[in-house]
């Protein structure tokens, strides 16, 4: 785990330049959590719920569950049999995704309907129907997903291949739709029932809404609606952490694919961490951009690679920092990759300039308050800081990677870029 001495450990810092969201947060007698936040500028709704259960919690003869039912919770609950049709009889859009950490639902409707919303959501999170035909529905549309998306597409195991390099206790060690196609295909009704029951739960969630709402209205619907959901004593998680790498690990494959590509993963910081901001200016400082050192080194000027890319896994305990790229033609992986590692030696060696950082920290602080500006992006965006910590850290984010200096960045880079924190995974194209 990635750990910088002299990091400053505040973790809510007073915001100085963020617009502040304002919102109310109340906690149901069965521990639903209600944060609901007005915005005038809408004369649509947004309801979030957010489910404290992702892949991490699955066990690991029966992964993929967190995703099947991400499917299964449009399949019908005990009361309601269609979700779709009355939702969009009022109006509303619906969505929903699944992450190594947490399941969220999402849906959108004209204010003046909004309580269908809160009769659709409760009804599912109180039971869902559970029918033989809805499992086997859901099941197939898995299973048709797992095919499309790893086995039939190109470079499709890449990120399976890479989970298993880096990890080798955690449960990031799978991807969300699961470890094997068999785990969906064997799962019985009795263990999808067990899984709903242990983590879908009034004790397990968060529900947002925002919009042009008052928020004694929003608690009465509620109050109405999710009050009778019972407690469910959701057991606290209790996850075996992945041990430090000693030893950089390598895997090469042969694809039928079009190019070959260099995967290059290091552990990181877990998402509370201080050190996360800096890691996620670092991968900016190399790759955000047709003006970042990677493009403007290794693909515009020696042309090394095609294309290449740094980025973060996003995942709320100890993640990945990866740097991927394809080679340009009669470049080898090895040359690629000791390409990589001297742009990498080189944000160890040398502190990023005051005009460099400035540059993706406005990027950054663009892209945090554009996205604040809609109704939607603000309600998943509270639900998921609710979920991984507290929903204020909606209104912290810009001056968390404000407050990153040049000398952090280095400093953590120092710690990051180690050989022996790395996972190396070499796609070759199969001539």
């Amino acid at each position: 785990m990635l750990r910088v001495s002299n990091f400053g450990t505040t973790r809510n810092p007073q915001p100085a330049t963020q617009l502040m969201i304002q919102f109310e947060r109340t906690k149901l007698a069965n521990g639903l959590t209600v944060i609901v936040h007005q915005d005038k500028t809408t004369p649509m709704v947004a309801l979030d719920i957010c489910y404290n259960v992702g892949s991490r919690d699955e066990h690991p003869d029966r992964t993929g569950f967190a995703h099947l039912f991400e499917h299964l919770m449009f399949g019908g609950s005990k009361h309601i049999p269609s979700y779709d049709e009355p939702l969009q009889k009022a109006g509303g859009d619906n969505n929903a995704f699944t992450s190594n950490d947490l399941t969220n639902y999402y849906l959108t409707l004209p204010k003046n309907n909004i309580e269908t919303g809160f009769w659709l959501e409760s009804d599912r999170m109180l039971e869902l129907a559970f029918s033989k035909s809805s499992l086997e529905v859901q099941r197939n549309v898995v299973i048709e997903e797992f095919k499309q998306r790893y086995l039939n597409q190109p470079y499709g195991d890449v990120w399976p291949l890479l989970r298993q390099l880096a990890y080798k206790v955690h449960p990031y060690q799978w991807p969300t739709i699961g470890r094997e196609i068999s785990h969906i295909e064997q799962a019985t009704m009795q263990q999808v029932k067990d899984f709903f029951f242990a983590h879908y739960a009034p004790d397990n969630a968060v529900l947002v809404v925002t919009g042009d709402v008052q928020s004694d209205q929003i608690l009465k619907l509620a109050e109405r609606w999710f009050g009778p959901i019972p407690n469910r004593n959701v057991k606290t998680r209790n996850i075996a952490q992945e041990p430090e790498q000693t030893e950089i690990r390598e895997q090469t494959v042969v694809r039928d694919v079009p190019n070959d590509t260099i995967y290059m993963a290091y552990h990181m910081a877990e998402r509370l961490a201080p050190e996360y901001y800096a890691t996620d200016l670092i991968s900016d400082v190399l790759s955000n951009g047709n003006s970042s050192r990677m493009y403007q080194t290794l693909v515009q000027k020696e042309k090394i690679f095609t294309e290449l890319d740094a980025y973060l896994s996003g995942d709320y305990e100890p993640g990945l920092f990866i740097v991927s790229g394809k080679p340009s033609n009669g470049i080898s992986l090895e040359t690629a990759r000791k390409a990589i590692e001297a742009e990498l030696d080189r944000m160890k060696q040398e502190r990023v300039s005051e005009y460099e950082l400035e540059k993706v920290k406005n990027k950054m602080e663009a892209n945090i308050e554009y996205g604040e500006m809609n109704y939607l992006t603000k309600a998943m965006n509270l639900a998921t800081n609710e979920i991984l910590q507290d929903a204020h850290l909606i209104n912290s984010q810009a001056d968390f990677y404000r407050s990153v200096t040049s000398a952090q960045i280095q400093e953590v880079s120092q710690q990051l870029f180690r050989p022996e924190n790395c996972s190396v995974l070499n796609y070759i194209a199969k001539k």
